[in-house]
Parts: C-alpha cells; structure tokens; sequence
C-alpha cells in the first residue's frame, strides 16, 4: 500500500512552518492515542501515521530531501528511523537513489557499487513517552524499556563461532551481488547465498546465530526537562541499535505526548481552565479559590461578571523548555444554573424576577441587543 502524503496526514499546506507544524500533530497525536480509543481498532495506525509524519517534516533536512524526491527520499527514516535512508538532501542524495535503482537494473551503470562488508550505521529508534502536564511542566526523571540490537557480546559482531572465519562467498566472489541474463537485459540482485554481504561462515555462533547481532531489552534513565510539550523529543546519542561491520550505532529519539488533564488545557506556554461561578458571585461579585500548577491562589470577581469572560492569572502558566518568561494562565468564569431548587427558593427566584420586570431592558443590555437583532433581521427579510 502507497503511503500517503505526510502533509496531507497532518493537515498542513506545504508552505507550513514548523510551529503549524508542530500544532497539528500535538492535536491528531491526543485525538488518536490508543489510550483515549481503546475501543478503535484504527486509532493505533493513525497514531503511528501521524507520528511518522511529524518524525520528517519536524527535521529541517528529511523535510528538504521528502519535498524533493517524496517518499523515496526518506525511506527507512520513518516509524523506526532507518539508519541509513537518504542521507538529508545534502551531497549524494541524488545518486544514492537513481544509483540504486539503476545499479539494480543495468548492473551498476547509474552509480558505484557499495562495499558490502563496509561498517554500517545502525537505525535510529523512538520511544513514545507519555506523562502527566504537571511532569511536563516540573521537569521529572524516568526510566524506560527498549527493546534493541545490540552487538553479540559472545563472537563481538562477527557472526562466526570463536576460533573460526568467514570465508568469501563461493556464489558470488565476495561481491554481494549476482548478475542474471533477462532478455537484453542484465538485472544485478543481492546473492541468495550471502545475501549481498560477499561472505559466508561455516560456523555460525551459537548465540547470534550468524547475524551478529542480538535482541536485548534495556533499562534507561532519562531526564525529561522542565516545559517539554507534546511532540517534543528527547535525542540518546548512541542508544539506537547497534552498527553492522563494525559501524556506530544509532541513536534514540524519546517522543514526548502528554497525557490530557482534568482541569487544565495547554496551548504552548499559556494554560487554560474553567471555573464555575454562581449567580450571586456573577451578579455582585466575590472572591473564587482558583487551583494553578503551585498551589491554589484567590481570583477576585468584579460584580455583574457575564459567563464566558476570561480572567488572566500572569505568570501561572508554563516556562517554555527552549528558555523564556513563564505562560499565563486563563481563567474562564462559567455560570453555573442552581439546580435541585426547593419550593421556598423557587418562589424568591420568581419575586425576584418580578422585581425586574417593568424596569425596562437595564438589567440586561446584552439581552436587549439581541432581540433588537433579532427584530431587525425579520424585517429585512420582509419583500
């Protein structure tokens, strides 16, 4: 199946930059957790899709080499982080791509060959943390789990038991490729004896079994700093799987998502709540025990306060991890209808809007304006 276009995935035009970026993929990531839709089979793969495109249009060089040569251009650097890939759009990227698939084809005419036994990086990993706004914001330290390639502590990356060799490969002469005759055409493929590495062992290891390399599970500790946010990632230089032929290995990227919180809503370094507030505050105004991320704080009401306004509490909010003042937090009033009146208070709630009535339109200008409007707009409509 074709993949689709990384841009089309996270909703952005071509021309987005990185903070619209950024913005769209910290909304699909928390509307496509699997742990917000355990019952949605398909949540799980628009997660990995969305995450996927944000790996490359997120770094500055994939996003080049991805607009330039599409998909082809950053294959194996998406989902797992394929440790070889384009390369970024730097020098070679061109050849590499046209060089493979002519070499294929035409028996290396449209590039050089590759040494097979040469040291190989190895691939990239990501982790996808989750934790909680107040770990976000503090700072916080954790241990994670990966599961990896790792070198063979038992032959160190070579394959062969201890004590024995590899030996170049009898099929194809060490080269790792194999020459097939197909009409006019002259097709290379990777040797089915060695594939394509130009050499064999007699005595595999025990414990890799050939491969050189073995799956182990490792504990690490990483240090998440104060104000990361969704969609941030944490670079491990080194603890990505291990290289081939000696080769580095490769790094770990840990992809931040940040669990959805009770009473707070995040919007980069500013914070947002809802605070209920009663008629009688709204009307002649109070004091409201507000919580922050520090503790809680009062929040002076000013009388004939109307549902919806929005308080702002500067300072509260977030220190963004890249440096800056703190964010502000956003306090919206919301007023909050009595419910579950008696009889006695029902009939003091009729007294007092009796009270208002014959008064005019004073008491609710805002109300006044819309049926004004509303007046209005009928009579426009008339022929």
């Amino acid at each position: 199946m074709s993949k689709r276009d990384y841009y089309e995935v996270l909703g952005v035009e071509r021309g987005a930059d990185q903070k619209e970026i950024k913005k769209a993929y910290r909304r699909l990531a928390q509307k496509f957790h699997p742990d917000r839709n355990p019952d949605d089979e398909t949540s799980a793969e628009k997660f990995r899709e969305v995450s996927e495109a944000y790996e490359i249009l997120s770094d500055n060089e994939k996003r080049a080499a991805y607009d330039q040569f599409g998909h082809a251009g950053v294959d194996g650097q998406a989902g797992g982080f394929g440790g070889g890939g384009f390369g970024g759009a730097g020098a070679g990227g061109f050849s590499d791509i046209f060089g493979d698939v002519f070499g294929d084809i035409f028996g290396g005419a449209g590039g050089g060959r590759r040494n097979p036994n040469a040291p190989q990086r190895g691939s990239d990993l990501r982790y996808n943390l989750e934790i909680n706004l107040e770990e976000a914001v503090a700072g916080t330290n954790v241990d994670i789990r990966v599961p990896r390639l790792t070198e063979c502590n038992h032959c160190h990356g070579g394959g062969a038991e201890p004590g024995t060799s590899k030996k170049s490969c009898p099929t194809c002469n060490g080269i790792g490729q194999v020459r097939m005759q197909q009409g006019f055409f002259a097709v290379q493929q990777a040797c089915p004896t060695c594939h394509g590495r130009g050499e064999v062992v007699d005595t595999p290891c025990r414990k890799c079994h050939g491969e050189g390399r073995i799956q182990e599970t490792r504990t690490l500790a990483v240090k998440i700093p104060a104000g990361v946010d969704t969609g941030d990632r944490i670079r491990l230089n080194g603890e990505g799987e291990a290289g081939i032929n000696g080769g580095p290995a490769g790094d770990l990227y840990v992809q931040v998502m940040i669990k959805a919180h009770p009473i707070f809503e995040r919007d980069g370094r500013d914070l947002y709540c809802e605070v209920p507030i009663n008629f009688v505050d709204a009307t002649l105004g109070g004091e409201l025990e507000v919580p922050t991320l520090e503790g809680r704080v009062k929040l002076k009401i000013p009388a004939e306060t109307q549902s919806g306004k929005l308080f702002r509490l500067r300072g509260k909010g977030v220190k963004p991890v890249r440096g800056g003042a703190p964010g502000d937090l956003m306090c919206k009033v919301v007023l909050e209808t009595p419910v579950n009146l008696n009889d006695d208070q029902k009939d003091l709630l009729r007294k007092f809007q009796d009270s208002l009535d014959g008064t005019g339109n004073k008491h609710s200008p805002r109300k006044s304006g819309w049926f004004d409007g509303v007046k209005k707009f009928f009579e426009d409509m008339r022929p």
